[in-house]
């Protein structure tokens, strides 16, 4: 596995920042292009022992040797370990956070064969079982993580009232990248 280049993701987020003063870009004025400290294997070895889960090797690498969130796509990453700073402040978001963080709910298997397009006509919670939220684009659309199965490693992106469940990046690394790389 490729390790991650800490100092040339840190220095592309003060880039992007440094264009984006105002923080006009979608998401900026929730992650600020600010990056939290790194995890230590200790706390992500604790986190998938819990869970009982490993962590696919990009975003397991990310959080370890990056930074674990938020600064990235939509508005931000979500934290692994901990709720966001804010968190409490009614915010949808942190309640899928803590639903993801429930007993058994990350080491469930996905329950998709398949991409799910379109409007969802049953309850996303069935769909989201082994996956992690990753990041919130708004309006209950959702992205994350493919923690199992034959997806595992996969960035999808929910959004049950009109684009289904689908693939929106083949790993995290290439997901998180295109953010860096978009204007």
């Amino acid at each position: 596995m490729e390790r991650w280049d800490q100092g040339g993701v840190r220095a592309r987020i003060r880039e992007l920042a440094a264009r984006d003063p105002d923080r006009s870009r979608f998401g900026a004025d929730a992650h600020r292009y600010e990056l939290s400290p790194a995890l230590s294997e200790v706390e992500v070895g604790a986190f998938e022992a819990t869970h009982g889960i490993d962590l696919p090797a990009e975003y397991r690498s990310f959080v370890t040797e990056v930074g674990d969130g938020p600064a990235g796509p939509g508005h931000g990453l979500m934290p692994l370990t901990v709720p966001r700073p804010e968190a409490g402040e009614e915010w949808a978001v942190d309640d899928e956070w803590e639903e993801d963080r429930l007993s058994g709910r990350l080491a469930e298997l996905f329950p998709l064969a398949e991409p799910l397009p379109g409007r969802i006509g049953r309850s996303a919670l069935d769909l989201t079982r082994g996956t992690l939220m990753l990041a919130e684009e708004g309006c209950g659309i959702y992205v994350r993580l493919i923690l199992n199965g034959p997806w595992t490693g996969e960035v999808w992106q929910i959004d049950p009232d009109w684009g289904g469940f689908v693939p929106v990046g083949p790993d995290f690394r290439t997901w998180y990248t295109a953010w860096l790389r978009r204007p």
